[in-house]
């Protein structure tokens, strides 16, 4: 198991954090993969908060060998130094030597427990395995109780987890002595480990738990103790609260005291209010209730008063977590990452004011509940509608991308009523199945009590680890997210066959307009590529008349692409043999110098490289220019990311709202190259500017991005050319319907629509500045431009819409499962079921019947 170790104490220190260590080195002895990733400082208290607008800043701790002991405990006369070391950059950073003999690390943050969480599982350590569990703690010093509960910045951190959908478990060290015995705290780490997993093995598969608040008592022989359940005792702060009043002394150089010494004031004050002794405290200052009393200038010190916490556990009855810590038992309370809801009668009943002051009546007393509102009307949200059946949808959502994971969540939980929905999961906490242990659909719902026995099923996962087995066998009950066969339309070179045979036997197709003539080679290394080429005729042709001209403005370019790549790697432009001819060389002496399996092939590096395994297939088309430049875009190029649903076999939609993605630096024609302005002398080292012709924003750095991706319907529009927007997007349309139909019934080897699945693809569309070749594709708008079809997509990536715009996806979504859910899943697949208003944003353009509905 990789397990997330965060807390809200900070590394190790004898006097804040004295238990971290201990647990971590139990953890790895079990077997267990951590990360450790904490604040670089004393966070308690701060609950799940965050600091805005902070830019939080990393540096690394090494804890002390496995020889010594661990850090923040006491070390013996004679026992070497074990605090560790804090270093401003990771070891694999600073040229020590790596491998085996690198050093055990950890991550310190400037930042609190709920940042570290964030950091730990979307950042520091991605190049790890998956997390499986984020584990927060131990803390020092118990989290009983709801005063404390509330404010524990533990079970912060574990909420925090619990809102990024990982399992989590906030882990807390109740005291009752600052005298820290090295084996009482040894066997609470060995009683914490065996807790832990067994929590996670034994997690609930129907989402009824979030986190647990596990707080396990330092006494000698905990591990012999029972381990029970338990309420968290509802309590409240009583007269004195967190704070005591001070007179203010002026100047006063000890008035600002350190966090650690503080920390350890409050922590001797918690020890001796556990115990039941009287805790002693400077009494506020009281003054007349008359609301004319002056204001007397002072300072507030924090000082939580212990006794009232531990009095409420007093007078409770046995059962909640205060009484079984007390007890010396480990106390154990499911949570949801939620607030508790209370008063439910009066849910979606009206609130009732006193009658206002004006004469003017605003008696709402008749007026539906959904319109009382401040806010202007908008769509009313409409309620997940329940089968008519009654009929309960397991589904399995476990996409690999945490961008859209909760994305697809939200949305069929808005699809569906939670009464109907249970949300199946491969393992605790797993992210995703993978391929070498793909999902077994039977062995899911064998797991779960299920009444009928052949249950409505919902699979959503990668590509690789769908049931295909389990949903052709239950094609009936089951629905997909994919279809087993699509590379007519996703592979590069498959979609230009597809395309060549549909337009030849019906040239008036859309498609003939708006999708680049493609020439499709293979070449196995450079040294072959001009045998490669002798069947792509036009393009020889065009590279011999550019070599005759000296006309740079005037010769015709041509991009080249790898068939079988992403991301936009491997993109070229080139006008001539010889410039084609260098890119391959290029190439192969990039791949000779790194070795096949170090070419390209980092998943996180979005350079313009491409992978030894894609230099094989390749395609080539003519260059678009000029392309359509619009206001208010420095210039840019852009082209049109259009969300796609296709549905059984076969409806295809367009999502009405697109994205446009922009190049990174103002459009320049591709002769006017880097550092030149293409003279004839430099054509050997020509090499166009791509950051101004390539709009894949995979290919930009961060600091480049900035609105590089905005919505289509935003942009301006030129002068004198309304209605442009609405002429791009039916060209959009009528393309996207022609392309899979012709993959449907041109290609039906390489693409079979299946009725019992779906599909979301990305289609890529550059306009350019010119009207089709021919009027039949502009039946609708005779405005000068044209949209070329680029490339389509399966499952396209969705994080490149960023934060900003991932309403956008959200909506598409949204969209999406409700068809999915009304059409396949409880089966309302007649024509007349489907009414426009449930299709969202989602625009009808092609129903092909192929007889596998």
């Amino acid at each position: 198991m990789h397990i997330l170790v965060v807390n809200d104490d900070g590394p190790p220190s004898t006097s804040s954090s004295p238990y971290v260590h201990s647990l971590v080195r139990e953890l790895q002895q079990a077997g267990h993969l951590v990360s450790v990733c904490l604040p670089h400082t004393q966070r308690s208290w701060i609950g799940k908060a965050h600091i805005i607008g902070q830019t939080v800043e990393p540096t690394y701790y090494r804890p002390p060998p496995p020889s010594q002991t661990a850090a923040g405990i006491v070390p013996k006369d004679g026992e070497p130094d074990n605090a560790g070391t804090v270093h401003t950059r990771p070891h694999r950073q600073t040229g020590e030597t790596g491998g085996e003999d690198a050093p055990e690390e950890w991550v310190l943050v400037n930042g609190t427990p709920a940042s570290c969480v964030q950091i730990g599982l979307y950042h520091v350590f991605r190049e790890r395995p998956p997390i499986d569990l984020v584990l927060s703690g131990p803390n020092y010093g118990r989290n009983t109780t709801a005063v404390f509960a509330l404010s524990s910045g533990t079970l912060g951190g574990a909420l925090e987890a619990a809102t990024c959908n990982k399992p989590a478990i906030a882990l807390s060290y109740a005291f009752f002595s600052q005298n820290h015995d090295r084996d009482i705290i040894a066997e609470a780490s060995r009683h914490s480990v065996r807790v832990v997993e067994a929590l996670y093995k034994q997690w609930p598969q129907d989402r009824s738990v979030d986190l647990y608040s596990v707080n396990v008592p330092l006494v000698a022989g905990v591990s012999t103790h029972k381990t029970v359940y338990a309420s968290i005792l509802q309590n409240y702060w009583r007269d004195g609260g967190c704070f005591v009043a001070e007179d203010v002394v002026e100047d006063d150089a000890e008035a600002a005291s350190a966090t650690d010494v503080e920390e350890k004031n409050i922590r001797a004050k918690e020890r001796v209010a556990a115990a039941g002794e009287s805790a002693t405290s400077t009494p506020g200052t009281t003054s007349p209730n008359n609301g004319a009393a002056p204001i007397t200038h002072r300072h507030f010190k924090w000082q939580p008063h212990f006794t009232d916490v531990y009095r409420s556990v007093d007078e409770a009855p046995p059962g909640n977590d205060g009484w079984a810590v007390r007890e010396g038992l480990t106390s154990i309370t499911p949570l949801k990452a939620n607030f508790f809801q209370a008063a439910t009668h009066l849910h979606e009943t009206e609130f009732l004011l006193d009658p206002p002051t004006t004469t003017e009546s605003t008696s709402a007393a008749d007026m539906p509940l959904a319109r009382l509102s401040i806010a202007e009307p908008a769509a009313e949200k409409k309620a997940p509608q329940a089968p008519a059946s009654n009929e309960t949808l397991y589904a399995l959502v476990s996409y690999e991308d945490p961008y859209v994971q909760p994305i697809i969540l939200d949305a069929l939980r808005a699809a569906v009523p939670e009464s109907h929905l249970k949300l199946l999961t491969a393992a605790p906490g797993a992210t995703a199945p993978t391929a070498d242990e793909p999902v077994s659909l039977q062995a899911l719902i064998d797991s779960v009590t299920i009444e009928t026995s052949s249950p409505k099923i919902l699979q959503i996962t990668p590509y690789e680890v769908i049931d295909f087995d389990y949903a052709a066998s239950h094609a009936a009950s089951t629905v997909i997210n994919s279809y087993i066969i699509r590379k007519a339309l996703i592979r590069k070179h498959f979609l230009a066959n597809t395309v060549e045979q549909w337009v030849a036997k019906r040239p008036q197709s859309v498609l003939a307009d708006h999708v680049k003539r493609t020439e499709t080679f293979e070449v196995d290394y450079a040294e072959f590529l001009d045998d490669a080429l002798v069947e792509a005729f036009d393009m020889r042709a065009s590279l011999d008349a550019n070599e005759e001209t000296d006309d740079e403005a005037g010769r015709q370019w041509w991009i080249l692409k790898p068939s079988m790549s992403d991301r936009g790697q491997g993109i070229r432009l080139f006008s001539t043999m010889d410039e084609l001819q260098s890119i391959f060389d290029g190439w192969e002496a990039a791949q000779e110098e790194a070795g096949e399996e170090g070419f390209g092939d980092d998943e996180d590096d979005h350079n313009d490289a491409v992978a030894a395994a894609d230099l094989r297939h390749f395609v080539v088309q003519p260059y678009i220019h000029p392309p359509l430049l619009l206001p208010g875009t420095d210039g840019r190029k852009f082209h049109i990311r259009v969300y796609v649903l296709c549905l059984g076999a076969l409806r295809v939609y367009v999502h009405r709202d697109m994205l446009a993605l922009f190049a990174a630096t103002s459009y320049t024609p591709p002769w006017v190259t880097e550092g030149g302005d293409g003279d004839a002398d430099d054509d050997e080292t020509r090499s166009p500017d791509l950051s101004a012709h390539l709009t894949n924003t995979c290919l930009q750095d961060e600091a480049d991005k900035g609105d590089s991706v905005r919505r289509f319907w935003d942009l301006e529009e030129p002068e004198n050319s309304a209605g442009i927007k609405d002429a791009i997007f039916d060209q959009i349309c009528r393309v996207t319907g022609e392309v899979f139909e012709a993959a449907a019934v041109a290609a039906p080897i390489h693409f079979q629509p299946l009725g019992h699945a779906f599909e979301v693809y990305g289609l890529d569309f550059l306009v350019s500045a010119g009207a089709p070749a021919s009027s039949s594709t502009s039946s609708t708008s005779t405005a000068p431009v044209t949209a070329w079809l680029l490339e389509v997509n399966a499952f396209p990536d969705f994080r490149q819409t960023g934060t900003g715009l991932q309403d956008v996806v959200a909506q598409f979504w949204a969209d999406t499962l409700r068809l999915v859910v009304q059409r396949q899943v409880f089966g309302q697949n007649g024509d007349d079921d489907e009414k426009e208003e449930d299709r969202g944003g989602l625009v009808l353009v092609k129903d092909v019947a192929l007889g596998r509905r």
